[in-house]
């Protein structure tokens, strides 16, 4: 599916881009009638995009081949209703920059790339960062998005995330999700200017509000309430800071609950509940959430009535 006229229209992209979960039956194997009414879930529940086959999607417990199969289930299914982000993170600058060509031609309107890392000391210094960014860029035509995570476990000064902006025409957005985003956020706006065309926030949203408060555009969180977000990012664009705040206060328990104690199945376990999707299952050596834990989930949603609770029922 070629990248269609209205991905094009919509930039700069903004507003509540959630990661979509990959979907699994109780044997472990791919759902992908699930993984398409999850993605019409996040659709119908407000998302003005989606990311798929990101670390949240169980994106290291898949086959190459497995990543291509959900990768054209959901663009083919979504078919241009919202842009989607796939995320093409890789070691080698060459995996990588095949990964993102598959993922433009294949209609995704953005890719997601975390800077090259293995484990807990594999890393490349700064120069070999510029240079898989240089090879990613001149790979392919559509936006590149930097994802500044504390995974990657590799400094991405502010000087080099401006100057990989100015050096290079499609690497515009930037997912901030280290500690202090807010003045990462804020200093990224002011070195790197107009080339930065999409600061965004992550990490579920747990540091929304101050992340906005600085200029993000964009928030990429989990799945289980972009309904939710929106009633935060919606008022906040539309210049009414105080009632975002009290939105933001409202749904703060359940974003902290997700970030802190269910991490990536808190998606699932909501979407399971409602109906929207069979099984929550994550993919082995990843464990089951504790009954008390996903009881603690279900109730906080359940009082912030989110969508996902009763969207499949």
């Amino acid at each position: 599916m070629p990248v269609t006229p209205q991905h094009k229209a919509q930039r700069p992209y903004r507003g509540v881009f959630p990661v979509a979960p990959t979907i699994f039956d109780e044997r472990g194997e791919l759902d992908l009638e699930g993984q398409r009414r999850c993605i019409d879930f996040m659709i119908d529940a407000g998302s003005h995009g989606i990311c798929i086959l990101a670390n949240f999607s169980e994106q290291f417990v898949l086959t190459d081949a497995e990543r291509e199969t959900v990768m054209h289930a959901v663009l083919e299914h979504v078919a241009g209703r919202v842009p989607v982000i796939v995320t093409t993170t890789h070691f080698s600058s060459a995996v990588c920059a095949a990964r993102s060509q598959q993922a433009e031609a294949a209609g995704a309107a953005m890719v997601m790339v975390m800077p090259p890392y293995h484990g807990a000391t594999f890393r490349v210094p700064e120069k070999g960062v510029v240079e898989f960014f240089r090879v990613l860029s001149g790979a392919i035509n559509i936006p590149i998005m930097i994802q500044d995570a504390p995974v990657a476990g590799t400094p991405l000064s502010v000087e080099m995330l401006a100057r990989l902006a100015r050096d290079f025409a499609n690497i515009r957005y930037f997912k901030i999700e280290v500690a202090g985003a807010a003045s990462k956020l804020r200093s990224l706006i002011e070195v790197g200017g107009k080339e930065i065309e999409g600061p965004w926030d992550g990490e579920e949203a747990i540091t929304l509000l101050a992340d906005l408060d600085a200029g993000a555009t964009g928030a990429m969180t989990g799945g289980g309430y972009p309904d939710g977000i929106r009633q935060i990012i919606d008022p906040y664009f539309a210049g009414d800071r105080e009632k975002a705040k009290a939105a933001y206060e409202r749904w703060l328990p359940l974003i902290n609950y997700e970030n802190r104690q269910c991490g990536l199945i808190a998606c699932k376990a909501m979407m399971q509940a409602g109906g929207v999707i069979k099984s929550d299952a994550v993919r082995h050596p990843l464990q089951p959430l504790h009954p008390a834990t996903r009881a603690g989930l279900l109730e906080l949603a359940k009082e912030r009535d989110a969508l996902a609770l009763r969207w499949g029922k």
